[in-house]
């Protein structure tokens, strides 16, 4: 792995923080240097890699070192993030309203495989970020789709990725997971 230019400690931190703190770090280094980020939240990994190629970074890969991954990225200097077209957004409130009403909706939880089984919306599709683009014909490109996640932040990324596969009928559910306090189904109890 290239020597690293700069070290984010971002060791503890859940989605959305690690991505931010990153995002903030980013912006003060110059195309080419390497960031090497050190977390501990094992969804990071997807995390990373998704919204590096998302602002036109270089995602390196990632070391495992005990129960911290050093993730590594190189600054890209020539697509900003701001020149993506928007994904439509709902409030949780609204969509929660929308789910309590018993409307037929098609949701998307793009968390890791723990965070799904810890708890998730009765009904919802699990497919974590990290395969959404190599599993994005299992869904019907003519059906609205209401993407979550934990913070809101994965499943931006997550609708982006199905966005650029032909996808247009995108929802993305803010803040997501962390503030849902309906119905949800575990593993094994439904």
């Amino acid at each position: 792995m290239q020597q690293p230019t700069k070290t984010l400690d971002a060791k503890g931190l859940a989605c959305p923080m690690p991505i931010v703190k990153t995002k903030k770090q980013m912006n003060e280094l110059t195309p080419g240097d390497v960031l090497e980020i050190q977390a501990t939240d094992r969804g990071s990994k997807a995390d990373l890699e998704a919204w590096a190629k998302s602002a036109g970074h270089e995602f390196l890969g990632t070391e495992v070192e005990g129960n911290v991954l050093r993730h590594y990225i190189r600054k890209g200097g020539i697509k900003e993030e701001e020149d993506q077209s928007m994904i439509s957004e709902m409030s949780l409130h609204t969509f929660q309203q929308k789910v309590e009403d018993d409307l037929d909706l098609f949701i998307l939880d793009v968390r890791e495989l723990d965070e799904y089984e810890g708890g998730h919306i009765p009904g919802a599709v699990h497919i974590p970020l990290g395969e959404i683009e190599h599993r994005a014909e299992e869904l019907n490109r003519e059906t609205l789709i209401y993407v979550i996640c934990h913070s809101g932040r994965r499943s931006e990324l997550a609708a982006q990725k199905l966005k650029e596969k032909g996808f247009h009928q995108l929802i993305n559910v803010v803040p997501g997971m962390n503030s849902w306090t309906g119905k949800i189904e575990k593993k094994g109890a439904e």
